[in-house]
């Protein structure tokens, strides 16, 4: 009896674990897909931007965007 509450404790575990790995790969997934419209909508705006470091790309928004 005893071997099986911790046979089901332990299979409750993993269910838990795989849905916690479904939700953070579905969360990695929506964030890839954020910044890939982003870059994209940047692109389309600034289209230098492909070819710009990330620093050079940082300094020439802040200095559009008015900021220090």
């Amino acid at each position: 009896m005893k071997e099986k509450n911790e046979k089901e404790l332990l299979q409750a575990q993993h269910r838990v674990e795989e849905a916690q790995q479904r939700n953070r790969s579905k969360e990695r997934s929506k964030r890839t897909q954020r910044l890939i419209v982003t870059g994209a909508i940047l692109e389309s705006v600034l289209p230098q931007a492909k070819d710009m470091t990330s620093e050079a790309l940082k300094a020439e928004l802040k200095a559009k965007l008015g900021e220090p």
